[in-house]
C-alpha cells in the first residue's frame, strides 16, 4: 500500500509531514524486501532455500514489534508483585485533537505528566489510599477508525507502600492495600486530571511551547486561549478503570497487547483495490461489533502517519514505585512487607520471574518439509552488465 500509493500521499501532504513520519514510510515500504538486505535461508533437510530479507525494526512497523516485545516483557516479569492490579484509562477530550495534532511532543508528554500525578496525589490521600502505588503507562493515540484519539493505559498496583499527603514514602513503610475489587474513585481521578492537564497547558502556552499555525493560530491570543480552554474546565473528561486482573499473569497478557502496538496490524487490512482500501474495526457505540470501512488510500496512509510519535519520545513510561530510580529497593520492600503479612519464608516463595512464562519467537522451520535445520548462506551477488 505504502509502495503504491506512498508518492500520492507526499505529493497532496509532503510539506505538511514531519522528517519522522516521512521516514517511517521509507521504512515500511522497504521492510522486509532487497532493499534492507538479507540472507538465503538453505534446509538442511531438503535442500529447500529461500530468500528472508531483513527487517526495518522501525517501532511504528506493525511487523517489526515481535522481538522487542518479548525482550521487554521479560524484563518486566521481574518487577511484578503479588498482589492485584488495575487497568485505568486516562483519555483527552476532542477538542484538543487539533493542538495534539501540531503539539504532539508537549501535549503527549503533558498527558503521562498529568495521568501519574493524578494517581500519585489522590492515593496519597489517607482518605482514600494513603500510599504510594507502582504505575506504568503506555501512550495510545488512535482510535479504532485510526482518527486522532490520544489516551494512555495504565497498569497500577493494587496498593502501595505507605506515604505522606505528599506522596513521600514513609521511612519505615508499611504495605497499605486497597479495598478487593476497588482502587480509587473514577470520578475523583478525572476532576483531579482535568485540572491539572489544563494547568500544564495552561503554562505551555505561556512559556510559548506551543506552535500555534493553521487552524490553531487564533489560540495565539490569551483571550482566545482563555475562551477555548473554559468550556473544558466544565466538561467530564473521560478516565475509566477496569475491574482488576487476575494476577501477574494477566498482567503480561495485557501488556503483551499493548505496550508495543501500533495504529493498525496487518490483520486488519481485508483489501487494497481501485486505490482504496478496506479494513475491519470495532464499533464500540454498538457493544464492540466488527464492522468493515472503506477508505481512499491516501486518506488511509494520512491517518495512519498522524500516529507517528516524534523522534525519541517514550511511549511506555513508569511511575511511583516503578520509576527507575530505586526501583530494586522499592521492590525488595514491597516483597519483603507482603510475604511477611503472609507469615511466609521468602526462600519458599517463587521469584516474580517464576510467576509468567512470557513466549518467545518461534524459530524459523522450513516451508517444505518443516525443519528447523536451517543454515544461513549469503544472497547471491546479481551479475553486473558488462556490455
Amino acid at each position: 500500500m505504502i509502495r503504491a500509493h506512498g508518492p500520492d500521499l507526499l505529493a497532496r501532504y509532503g510539506p505538511a509531514l514531519a522528517p519522522t513520519q516521512k521516514r517511517v514510510l521509507r521504512d515500511l515500504a522497504r521492510c522486509r524486501t532487497a532493499a534492507v538486505g538479507g540472507h538465503l535461508e538453505y534446509c538442511r533437510e531438503c535442500g529447500h532455500e529461500r530468500p528472508a530479507y531483513n527487517s526495518c525494526r522501525n517501532r511504528h512497523c506493525p511487523k517489526c514489534q515481535g522481538a522487542a516485545r518479548a525482550a521487554w516483557l521479560t524484563a518486566q516479569a521481574d518487577h511484578l508483585l503479588p498482589v492485584e492490579y488495575y487497568h485505568l484509562v486516562f483519555t483527552l477530550p476532542a477538542e484538543l485533537s487539533e493542538l495534539a495534532r501540531a503539539n504532539p511532543t508537549v501535549l503527549y508528554d503533558l498527558l503521562f505528566r498529568a495521568a501519574a500525578a493524578t494517581v500519585r496525589e489522590v492515593a496519597a490521600d489517607p482518605k482514600y489510599l494513603g500510599a504510594c502505588p507502582g504505575l506504568l503507562l503506555v501512550l495510545h493515540t488512535w482510535g479504532q477508525t485510526l482518527q486522532l484519539h490520544p489516551h494512555v493505559h495504565g497498569v497500577v498496583t493494587g496498593g502501595g507502600l505507605s506515604c505522606d499527603p505528599g506522596g513521600r514514602i514513609d521511612p519505615a513503610p508499611r504495605w497499605v492495600p486497597c479495598r478487593p475489587g476497588f482502587f480509587l474513585p473514577v470520578r475523583v481521578l478525572s476532576r483531579v486530571f482535568r485540572g491539572k492537564y489544563l494547568a500544564g497547558l495552561r503554562e505551555a502556552h505561556a512559556r510559548g511551547r506551543l506552535r500555534l499555525v493553521g487552524r490553531n493560530a487564533p489560540l495565539a491570543d490569551p483571550a482566545a486561549v482563555h475562551a477555548f480552554l473554559c468550556p473544558l474546565y466544565r466538561k467530564d473528561w473521560v478516565v475509566y478503570a477496569k475491574p482488576p486482573f487476575g494476577g501477574p499473569a494477566r498482567v503480561l497478557q495485557y501488556l503483551a497487547r499493548y505496550t508495543h502496538r501500533v495504529a493498525i496490524s496487518n490483520h486488519r487490512l481485508e483489501g487494497l483495490a481501485g486505490g482504496r482500501v478496506r479494513f475491519r474495526y470495532k464499533d464500540y457505540a454498538d457493544r464492540g461489533r466488527e464492522r468493515s470501512m472503506e477508505l481512499d488510500a491516501v486518506e488511509f496512509l494520512r491517518r495512519f502517519v498522524q500516529h507517528v510519535l516524534p523522534a525519541g519520545f517514550v511511549k511506555v513510561r513508569h511511575y511511583g514505585l516503578l520509576a527507575t530510580r530505586g526501583l530494586r529497593a522499592r521492590l525488595a520492600a514491597c516483597r519483603r512487607l507482603l510475604l511477611g503479612a503472609w507469615g511466609a519464608d521468602a526462600s519458599a516463595t517463587p521469584g516474580p520471574g517464576e510467576w509468567v512464562a512470557v513466549e518467545l519467537a518461534r524459530e524459523p522451520a522450513c516451508p517444505v518439509c518443516g525443519s528447523r535445520r536451517l543454515e544461513r548462506r549469503p544472497l547471491p551477488t546479481p551479475a553486473s552488465d558488462t556490455s
